[in-house]
């Protein structure tokens, strides 16, 4: 027989048939699915995000659109269908001007081959894709005292436009910087109620801290938390889509941005908050 916890928790198929389907129509898809489309409903509605500096569309426009790019000291690169955090690309200038791709200088061309391999296809399933090229978030010194490298996020749950369920994901030694948790990045559990942090979760055990760091993460207030929750309610209710994972990041100097939007949100919030989406549900009714 289940347990009362077990019982609560959702499956993949009852995700599917009881959350996705009935309230987020098919046709809608692209609008999540595409982080180009995402962002102009974003923009459109002045809920804060990353200023996009480009799109690149095909490959003979790569080197005309990097002129005007390389600019900045730091820029994040994109695939618009990927998913997962695949092809995201952090460069950053050093002081001598070189960019940086993960602790290692990275040549003009091979960003040009990074761009060309994402409008190939490489991380959208071999369909035809666009490159986004956006500000790259600084995370808020809040997220360096509990690790110190990446860029972390929030993952909001919202059901009709009402927050479920959140945690924070947090990249580790083992993660290269993505905080995704099946790329070894770590999930902090969050008390909605208090928007104070709980237990950690790695996927095999809970901890009270960060595995790396060691920095205790239990009762830790967030930072902007209601900030955090009225972003994910603005773009809940801007989007023709009633279930849905909302990512945010915290910039240092901005604050709250929208990260991007899925919606298909994975149930492993569901472990590492020791919750399941029903009860969850059940307590927003």
């Amino acid at each position: 027989m289940k347990s009362r916890k077990e019982s609560n928790v959702v499956g993949l198929n009852e995700r599917n048939v009881n959350l996705i389907y009935p309230n987020n129509d098919k046709k809608h898809y692209p609008l999540a699915d595409d982080k180009v489309l995402t962002k102009e409903i974003l923009h459109q509605y002045d809920i804060p995000c990353a200023e996009t500096y480009a799109i690149v569309e095909y490959n003979s426009d790569i080197k005309k659109v990097w002129e005007n790019c390389k600019q900045y000291k730091a820029l994040a690169i994109k695939p618009a269908r990927g998913s997962g955090g695949g092809g995201i690309k952090i460069i950053k200038k050093d002081r001598e001007g070189n960019w940086i791709s993960s602790g290692k200088v990275i040549e003009e061309r091979q960003i040009f081959q990074h761009m060309a391999a994402i409008i190939m296809g490489f991380f959208s399933l071999g369909s035809h894709d666009r490159v986004l090229i956006e500000e790259c978030i600084e995370p808020d010194p809040f997220f360096n005292r509990i690790y110190p490298a990446g860029v972390p996020d929030f993952r909001i749950i919202t059901l009709d436009q009402t927050p479920l369920m959140g945690m924070l994901r947090m990249p580790t030694d083992r993660s290269d910087g993505k905080a995704n948790l099946h790329q070894n990045g770590v999930g902090i559990g969050v008390d909605m109620k208090r928007g104070t942090l709980t237990q950690v979760y790695d996927r095999k055990q809970y901890y009270d801290y960060h595995p790396d760091s060691k920095f205790v993460v239990r009762g830790v207030p967030i930072p902007y938390w209601k900030e955090i929750l009225k972003i994910s309610i603005d773009t809940a209710k801007a989007f023709p889509l009633n279930y849905l994972g909302i990512d945010i990041v915290i910039d240092k100097n901005k604050g709250p941005q929208i990260m991007e939007i899925n919606v298909r949100p994975g149930l492993g919030i569901q472990l590492v908050n020791k919750q399941g989406l029903k009860e969850a549900i059940q307590n927003k009714e």
